[in-house]
């Protein structure tokens, strides 16, 4: 009886949801779905196959779908807990980028107050400083806005990952503390790893911004010694040390590898946030089916 409910209400939904196509594309037109409608009747389909076969499977009950739910999220714990490995490289990165920027800032205002006493430079360069040092600014913001983020995110993953670890799956399971879990894992935890790497991913595009402008300033610089000599004068009151007029050169190329380094470690960072994206999801089906077990089971008991 269960399995015939459950079909026709799949083909009613099916059907209903076709003559809706075929409404608004016209009477006598060809019934064409747009794309993103006929994804969401296929994520929608899929999701009440699955609760079909769920329901008709005379072996799945309470307690198994209560297991199913701890199994998944043992698995997302593990993955939680190599996603919080790379966060003290992350926060390295950006006590590192912060100093960085404040050196970069210095070097380009002097060279700034040089090009205004020999013009030599091309012009858009005064109206490039002026940028940088409200770039720079803005950077700032941005890694202590990051800094925060890392944060957070190492309190709620590690809170989540030891209350994971402390459930015995050999006893006994708490239908429950498996349920409090899954809605922790829904909200904070997935709203906090979204937050970081949103954070980590504009620090990168900043990173570029910044590598690109002293790059590109390295170009106006290297091919003339008045400018680089003024500058090291305007900043140290003194005069220039030959050894140092590659400055940029080097803070450019150390800019790169360290960004280099940090963009394959986000990456990794994200692929796997992607991945448990949709099983924390699933943790919800499961507890609505266990709540529509509970509820039977309690209608049939009066």
């Amino acid at each position: 009886m269960l399995r015939r409910f459950a079909s026709f209400l799949l083909l009613a939904l099916i059907l209903c949801t076709v003559r809706a196509g075929a409404e608004e594309a016209g009477v006598g037109a060809p019934s064409v779905s747009p794309p993103d409608a006929v994804e969401r009747l296929t994520e929608e389909n899929a999701r009440l196959t699955e609760r079909v076969r769920l329901l008709e499977a005379s072996c799945v009950n309470r307690d198994d779908l209560v297991r199913r739910n701890l199994v998944r999220l043992k698995a997302i714990a593990r993955d939680v807990k190599a996603q919080r490995q790379p966060m003290a490289d992350f926060e390295g990165y950006v006590r590192w980028m912060s100093g960085s920027l404040s050196s970069y800032s210095k070097y380009v205002e002097a060279g700034s107050a040089a090009a205004s006493l020999a013009r030599f430079l091309p012009i858009p360069y005064a109206g490039q400083a002026g940028m940088f040092a409200k770039f720079v600014a803005h950077f700032a913001l941005s890694l202590n806005a990051t800094s925060n983020a890392i944060e957070k995110y190492l309190k709620t993953s590690q809170q989540f990952v030891t209350r994971v670890e402390a459930i015995d799956a050999s006893k006994p399971l708490t239908a429950k503390e498996v349920s409090e879990l899954g809605h922790f894992a829904d909200d904070p935890l997935l709203k906090d790893t979204a937050d970081v790497q949103a954070k980590l991913a504009t620090t990168s595009d900043l990173s570029a911004s910044a590598l690109a402008f002293l790059e590109g300033m390295n170009q106006y610089v290297g091919c003339t010694d008045e400018y680089w000599s003024k500058t090291k004068q305007l900043m140290t009151r003194k005069e220039a040390d030959p050894k140092e007029k590659s400055y940029l050169s080097e803070s450019s190329q150390s800019l790169r590898a360290q960004a280099a380094s940090f963009n394959t470690r986000l990456k990794l960072f994200g692929d796997v946030a992607t991945r448990d994206a949709p099983l924390i999801k699933s943790l919800g089906a499961f507890d609505e089916l266990i709540r529509e077990i509970d509820a039977r089971v309690v209608a049939r008991s009066r």
